[in-house]
């Protein structure tokens, strides 16, 4: 059984403008995704959030706030969700220990990417996060550069750090890091590529058993990548 990452943000005292200012940021979130930064109107926003369009100006100071609080929430969002794939803890700083042992740094990695499967495939939020952030990768902004330090940078250096203690290989050797970027990739393609692979499976949706299934073929990958850098007989943990 497929267990997924709960996406939910921490519980926090709020405001009573709060849920406008949520609800902002979710439009925002959706509507850039889907039409653009430049495609899209605060117009546009204020009634896809059910606010009051001067409610933009009021909590962010123009469009461009509004983009940056989306990306800072992209942050929050991953960081969390992060945090649990990669036991890293509170947060995912540089300093976070990992693994004690090979073994164990092994099936922190089979646990990691059933963990991403199971945030970038499974849940619908995941969508409008992944257009965001390939229309942010198309056409950079700050916006992009506040996802990159806060998410990007530090989970994939978290990950090769994990990989060198399962393997050997230093972490931030140019195959460490590119085989990283590989685990990765294959994951997000199921997003981006998921009315392609709906088709091309005869899938209506992708729920849990279909989550199950891609599950299965993304660890058997890594299996097969730690056997072939380690030699015969050193294979992961079987999920």
């Amino acid at each position: 059984m497929i267990k997924l990452p709960d996406a939910k943000r921490p519980r926090r005292e709020t405001s009573p403008a709060e849920p406008t200012r949520a609800a902002l940021v979710q439009a925002a979130l959706k509507l850039f995704g889907r039409q653009g930064f430049d495609g899209t109107s605060t117009r546009e926003i204020a009634a896809e959030a059910g606010a009051n369009i001067g409610s933009i100006a009021y909590h962010f100071g123009g469009k461009e706030g509004l983009r940056a609080a989306a990306a800072d929430f992209i942050v929050e969002t991953i960081q969390g969700v992060a945090g649990q794939a990669l036991g890293a803890g509170e947060g995912l700083g540089h300093g976070q220990a990992a693994a004690s042992d090979p073994e164990a740094a092994r099936a922190q990695l089979f646990t990691a990417l059933e963990r991403m499967v199971g945030f970038i495939v499974a849940q619908p939020q995941a969508g409008e996060i992944v257009q965001f952030v390939l229309r942010e990768l198309s056409h950079p902004t700050a916006a992009l550069d506040r996802i990159y330090d806060g998410v990007f940078e530090p989970t994939h250096r978290r990950l090769c750090q994990m990989w060198e203690q399962a393997t050997g290989e230093p972490a931030e050797s140019e195959r460490t890091r590119l085989t990283v970027f590989t685990l990765i990739g294959q994951v997000i393609y199921f997003r981006i590529g998921r009315e392609a692979v709906m088709r091309r499976m005869g899938w209506r949706d992708i729920g849990a058993a279909e989550v199950a299934k891609v599950v299965a073929v993304t660890t058997d990958n890594l299996d097969a990548i730690l056997a072939a850098r380690k030699g015969p007989g050193m294979k992961g943990p079987k999920q």
